[in-house]
């Protein structure tokens, strides 16, 4: 592998970078993202108790104990529950945004390395194969031994960047399905959580 790395010329050394610099963004989103899961269905059923049996102070206390989005828009929305619900409503819309830009950050990033790379390789090809002509043409022989050797040589930075992107490529995948699921689970518990400040609300209008 370090030979082919080595046959592969000039052009293989940004591919490299470029696989590097991929791979700590993956890194990076990764330990975000498994950071920012949590059981969102359990987390709901706790704080629905603590609003039925101690009110919303407990409940805040609740999400500033607890790390993710789902704590972070329910806190949001928490916090503006004595202004109305309607208050509530765009608070928990506006933590939302906010929430999905922080999960997307840095996805721009190996949505880039993906496009780069082959681009890389397909230019280190189309230059290595133009100096495997040049050779053939002052060697003055187009044996298979002379045209295969340059040939093979020039398409290695293609094969590196390719294998960069399918690698980038794999986890950026994986992240935008955790991505998708905690965008759910941050709509699906937002939906509850008001569902039952407007029951909450009606009860006591019942009372009174």
């Amino acid at each position: 592998m370090v030979q082919y790395f080595i046959d592969g010329g000039g052009f293989m050394w940004p591919i490299l970078i470029s696989l590097v610099f991929g791979l700590g963004f993956a890194f990076e989103r990764a330990y975000s993202l498994l950071m920012s899961s949590i059981d969102s269905d359990k987390f709901y059923a706790d704080v629905s108790d603590a609003l039925e049996v101690k009110g919303v102070d407990a409940a805040l206390e609740l999400c500033n104990n607890t790390k993710g989005p789902v704590a972070e828009i329910f806190h949001a929305g928490l916090t503006k529950t004595h202004r109305g619900l309607s208050e509530v409503e765009k608070a928990i819309q506006g933590a939302g945004s906010l929430e999905m830009a922080f999960l997307e950050k840095n996805m721009i990033w190996l949505n880039t390395v993906i496009t780069v790379a082959p681009m890389i390789g397909f230019t280190g090809t189309v230059v290595g194969m133009i100096a495997a002509f040049d050779a053939i043409k002052a060697a003055n022989d187009i044996s298979p031994a002379v045209v295969a050797g340059g040939i093979s040589q020039a398409l290695l930075t293609t094969a590196f960047g390719l294998i960069t992107a399918m690698i980038i490529q794999f986890f950026q995948n994986f992240f935008v399905s955790r991505i998708d699921k905690l965008i759910l689970d941050m709509e699906e518990c937002s939906m509850k959580l008001v569902d039952q400040l407007y029951e909450i609300e009606s009860s006591k209008g019942g009372k009174k």
